[in-house]
């Protein structure tokens, strides 16, 4: 009817027809609930004239679809795909879209984008603790709760970039915003020391045949990372070319200078002195491997090659045995040791010789918060025990104790004064 405007139909098995039009770019829908074709036609007719008279009288404002999370989440993974390229690793796009696409998506994709809010975040919050605590029986953990939170800002700074959103709403928590600030897992000197013995002795002691030079390696990257404080794939991507055997004009001592390259990009870091053995002996082995494999004839090797890793393989499994053995897994705290346990150990032990930490934070390639909220508050050689142990002069805290009891006397018969009638 009207030229198609408005449709009267009834449904498969259906009694009653419906009705259906579009007004003002909005889709109805009504039921006549009338059985005779005639009465139903009659009825819709009234039904469309009436939408057609509201809408022009704006008792009807006819909206346009809003987009959803969904469609944000969409078109932001597609530009996160190409602009995080020289950026981020292949391997954070990856996990960020296997986060978000298994907890986040199937509580957020079909809300609209301008009902996502602080309340709708934290039933959110509350719905992700109620699944994790019925299928593993306890909370995710602190740090996938705050990851999940940044991707769903991530989304919505990019609907307010796309003028979808007026603004990106705050998606603080609100309460519970301060976290305990925790060491990072660490070794300590005794337990650092009893970790390179064990390294050490799998190499005479170790059972898998062929694999001395794994252990060799193994035992030189754990002293390697003690003794520089490198990111774990920061010392598996170095490269010959990258390290350098220098003696240092300030200490007297031989170090080596590394050209960095990882997570905050390019940088610089002077090792301590006992480095310099584990790489010189990673270099002597090189060396020994490539003569080993080099045709008849051919002229001896005296130098691997600039562009070879210095450490291009990790054994990750011995390295988690030997903690295991020597019961350095977990810490007192019950967190789980790691090789970026090494690099926690550096920062710690440099700090309790009372190094500068500002220098630390550049020759580490952080920052001086961070190493001040995970590492300086909970080593007790940063406290300085002359400074907080003050005390006055015996004389001065005499006179100052004869003084407080003039100025009570003379309180006291002040107050007695006033007393009298």
């Amino acid at each position: 009817m009207f030229d198609g405007r408005l449709q009267v139909y009834r449904r498969p098995g259906g009694r009653v027809w419906q009705c259906a039009a579009r007004v003002g770019g909005v889709r109805f829908r009504e039921s006549t609930h009338e059985e005779n074709l005639d009465r139903a036609k009659d009825i819709a007719e009234e039904w469309y004239l009436d939408l057609r008279g509201k809408t022009r009288r704006g008792e009807i404002v006819a909206k346009k679809k809003e987009p959803s999370f969904g469609d944000a989440w969409a078109l932001y993974l597609k530009d996160v795909r190409v602009l995080a390229i020289g950026v981020r690793t292949p391997k954070y796009v990856q996990v960020m879209e296997q986060r978000v696409t298994r907890n986040v998506l199937p509580f957020f994709k079909d809300i609209p984008i301008s009902e996502v809010n602080r309340g709708l975040v934290q039933a959110y919050r509350v719905k992700r603790g109620e699944e994790s605590l019925a299928a593993r029986g306890k909370p995710p953990a602190r740090s996938t709760m705050l990851q999940e939170i940044v991707h769903i800002r991530q989304v919505l700074k990019h609907a307010e970039g796309l003028g979808w959103i007026p603004y990106v709403p705050n998606l603080q928590t609100p309460y519970l915003t301060q976290g305990k600030k925790g060491r990072r897992a660490w070794f300590s000197p005794e337990e650092y020391k009893k970790l390179r013995e064990a390294t050490r002795r799998r190499i005479t002691e170790g059972k898998r045949p062929g694999w001395q030079s794994h252990y060799e390696d193994l035992h030189n990257f754990v002293v390697f990372m003690a003794n520089t404080g490198l990111r774990p794939d920061e010392a598996l991507t170095l490269e010959f070319r990258d390290v350098s055997v220098e003696n240092d004009p300030a200490t007297k001592k031989t170090i080596l200078v590394i050209d960095v390259r990882g997570k905050t990009g390019v940088g610089y870091c002077k090792s301590m002195p006992n480095a310099v053995f584990p790489f010189e002996e990673v270099r002597r082995r090189r060396i020994a491997e490539l003569n080993a494999a080099r045709d008849p004839g051919a002229p001896e090797v005296t130098a691997p090659p600039s562009t070879d890793r210095v450490f291009p393989r990790f054994d990750r499994h011995t390295f988690n045995a030997i903690l295991d053995e020597e019961g350095l897994r977990f810490d007192r705290d019950g967190q789980r040791r790691t090789a970026y346990s090494l690099r926690h150990t550096y920062i710690s032990m440099r700090l309790m010789e009372g190094a500068n930490i500002h220098q630390i934070a550049n020759n580490c390639r952080t920052s001086v918060q961070m190493i001040e909220e995970h590492y300086a508050a909970h080593i007790k050689d940063r406290l300085d025990t002359a400074a907080i142990n003050v005390q006055r002069p015996r004389a001065v805290r005499q006179a100052s104790r004869k003084t407080d009891k003039a100025r009570s006397k003379a309180d006291s018969k002040q107050d007695d004064s006033t007393l009298d009638p």
